[in-house]
Parts: C-alpha cells; structure tokens; sequence
C-alpha cells in the first residue's frame, strides 16, 4: 500500500473470546501489554488529560529507537468500553515530525465475548498511515492487524502468535 492509497481514517475489528474487562487490561495494564505483540510496556494514566508511554524493549533500544516509542495524552477513559488517546510515534525523526493522531478502542461484550474495534484517525499523518496499516514484515511486524491478531491470540489461547 503506498501513501496515496492509504486511508487516513482505519478501522480494525477483531472479536475475542473473552470478557470485555478482560481485553481492556490487555490493552491498558502494563503487565499485559508486555506479553503480547511487540512485547512493549505501555502505560496509560487511567484518567482524561492523564498520559499514554510505549517503551522500547531491549532489543528495540539495540536498534538505536529511543525509550519511549509512542506517546500520547488519554482523551477519554471509560473502562471497560472506551479508551481515546492521542498516538504520535518515534520510529524516526520523520515518524516524530508528523502531527498527534487520534486512536479510539471500543469494547461491547455479549454472548460471551467482546467485540473490540479500534479507529486510528491519522489526518495529516500519511507515514502513520502507512505504518500502521502495514503487511506482515518479518522482523518489523505488521500494523494493527497483526497486533489485534496476536492479542486475540494471545487472551484466547496464552500464546502469541509468534509462540
């Protein structure tokens, strides 16, 4: 997908065999968001106006990336059904430079599991944009669909997909 192709505007879906508060942890505990995906700690200060972090692993500060990777501000904290916060990352100093984008994760659970959508809105972002709606790349991951994938994973079965 190049640029130009890329919505600015993604919308993922993913349902998980699993309770609504369930899923919410795995997205905001920094416990859980180490055991999945890029295995990066997050942190989310549970309150409007409170900061979102996402740390670089070891092997990620090997690569030369900083100790924070991702930062943004909680707009809105409503566990377990909604969680909006602003997103920018520092992969590069280009990634750096593009303006805060806007994430939404949406929970509703029935039936016995949980339908978990997250909209990424990246406006003014076209090297977010493409990042996150990557392919799998070996080595580099895969965007939010190979990261909602492996959580899904991950809270269904306690693996990962790369277990």
């Amino acid at each position: 997908m190049t640029m130009t192709q890329t919505k600015t505007t993604q919308v993922y879906e993913v349902y998980i065999k699993a309770s609504a508060q369930k899923v919410w942890d795995a997205i905001t505990d920094p416990e859980w968001t180490q055991k999945y995906a890029y295995q990066s700690r997050q942190e989310v200060e549970p309150r409007a106006g409170g900061t979102f972090k996402a740390f670089a692993t070891d092997e990620m500060r090997g690569f030369g990336l900083p100790e924070v990777i991702i930062d943004g501000e909680v707009i809105e904290y409503d566990p377990p059904r909604r969680l909006v916060q602003t997103w920018n990352s520092h992969f590069s100093d280009e990634l750096s430079a593009e303006p805060p984008t806007r994430l939404t994760y949406e929970l509703s659970e029935s039936g016995g599991f949980t339908r978990l959508t997250l909209v990424h809105e990246l406006e003014g972002a076209p090297l977010h944009a493409e990042m996150v709606a990557s392919q799998w790349t070996e080595g580099a991951g895969g965007g939010w669909s190979w990261i909602l994938s492996d959580l899904k994973s991950f809270l269904e079965t306690g693996k990962t997909l790369s277990s």
